[in-house]
């Protein structure tokens, strides 16, 4: 297939804004010619974040909405295209996941709104979007998707290694010398960390997890939420928003709590599932490294109470294998863009429950 350029979309869970990278596909590894963040406009965070709970009209809010985000999309495109000097004409394909708005794969159904063919009209360049649904019909979870790049690009023959991702969800990827590609949803990473601290600080996340560190983990809300039962089914397992939202812990809290006190827990909430899930997927390999990529790989109290939970394993951020955090996730759409046109299963059933490797993605032709 001629050309190998091809841009990855992200916007996930904790409806920031949009996280573009170019990226040349003529190797193994992938090249980062240009990255870009497009933030959301209050209005447009609104509106994606009344879609996680039903309404009336929602449908018309649902349309409404994804046409915006094609417009942010669109923007975010051009812009990264822009900073690398490159014409649309020469990008093979813009991967884009949309954003989702409902994740039910126990009901067999997954949505993810963007509108790819009003991207595929504005940037002048094809679109592969949808890309959760043939592993959704062949019986997987849809998710996490993410696995198969992080096996290809991100794994090492001598190192024991886990790539973890802290986004809105943690989730996880074992890539284990000889052994099988292992990842799942772990839980919530800064989806309700981000909610408490724009509720009580009016700030979009903690920094560093400063404000954590100012707090004390009240040890029986801690085992209140470690009682939800998604913390303990067994792998294939995905979740997102319609399950972890500040709802969940309003419906946990009693009101007396100090809000640092809470972030404080929701910190140690995310660390604690984590390193669970890590130890059940590893059983302490010597030598095991911990890769960490998202936002949260930038809040140095998370990073810290994982490294000392994990030692003697070695936790550090995605920059130590020449990756930015924030662009891994961009980047694995990128890679699942050109699958796609390449013709190549991308899924792993071991990480999704799928009856069998499925080409993922629908394409939407720019126009001619």
């Amino acid at each position: 297939m001629p050309g190998r350029l091809f841009i990855g979309l992200m916007s996930g869970t904790s409806v920031d804004g949009v996280d573009a990278v170019l990226a040349d596909f003529s190797a193994v590894r992938p090249v980062v010619l240009a990255a870009h963040h497009r933030p959301f406009e209050p209005a447009l965070r609104d509106a994606v974040l009344a879609l996680a709970q039903p309404f009336a009209g929602e449908l018309d809010a649902a349309s409404a909405t994804g046409l915006a985000l094609a417009g942010a999309y669109a923007e975010a495109s051009l812009a990264v295209a822009a900073k690398a000097g490159v014409r649309p004409a020469a990008i093979a394909a813009i991967g884009c996941h949309g954003q989702t708005v409902r994740h039910r794969p126990e009901r067999g159904y997954t949505l993810q709104i963007g509108a790819p063919a009003a991207l595929a009209e504005r940037t002048g360049i094809d679109v592969v979007a949808d890309f959760r649904a043939a592993d959704l019909a062949a019986g997987g979870q849809g998710a996490p998707l993410a696995p198969g790049f992080h096996a290809a690009v991100m794994a090492d023959p001598a190192v024991p290694r886990v790539v973890l991702n802290l986004g809105g969800i943690a989730n996880i990827t074992r890539l284990i010398p000889g052994g099988d590609v292992i990842g799942y949803d772990c839980g919530p990473a800064n989806i309700l960390m981000d909610g408490w601290t724009v509720r009580h600080l009016g700030q979009p996340f903690d920094r560093d997890g400063r404000w954590a560190r100012t707090g004390r983990i009240l040890a029986p809300l801690l085992d209140r939420m470690l009682a939800e039962p998604f913390f303990a089914l067994p792998p294939p397992k995905s979740t997102g928003r319609d399950l972890f939202d500040l709802g969940w812990v309003d419906r946990l809290v009693d009101g007396s709590e100090a809000p640092a006190d809470v972030q404080a827990t929701l910190l140690a909430l995310t660390a604690t599932t984590i390193v669970d899930a890590i130890r059940s997927a590893t059983a302490s390999p010597a030598g095991l490294e911990v890769v960490a990529c998202g936002g949260g790989a930038r809040n140095v109290a998370l990073m810290d109470e994982l490294q000392r939970a994990l030692a003697p394993a070695q936790v550090r951020s995605s920059t130590a294998l020449g990756f930015e955090p924030e662009l891994i996730e961009p980047l694995a759409f990128a890679w699942l863009a050109c699958a796609r046109l390449d013709g190549r299963p991308a899924n792993l059933p071991g990480v999704t429950g799928a009856a069998g490797p499925r080409v993922l993605g629908a394409v939407y032709p720019a126009p001619v």
